[in-house]
């Protein structure tokens, strides 16, 4: 099965290369990957920051 499984992958990776609209989506695909994760970890050290502000200002009430 996992003879099968390369062998399917190494044919349709070998098509998707070739064709040339399989390459654009790919790369559109990473490049939504790319946007994805800086905004997931700019939203994350915003919230942390934000966090400890509000957290010291409860502190100080």
């Amino acid at each position: 099965m996992l003879d099968y499984t390369r062998t399917w992958l190494a044919v349709r990776g070998i098509t998707l290369f070739n064709d040339k609209r399989a390459v654009t989506a790919l790369e559109y695909g990473l490049i939504a990957a790319l946007i994805a994760a800086v905004i997931i970890g700019g939203v994350t050290a915003l919230g942390n920051g934000l966090n400890t502000k509000f957290n010291g200002l409860a502190g100080n009430l």
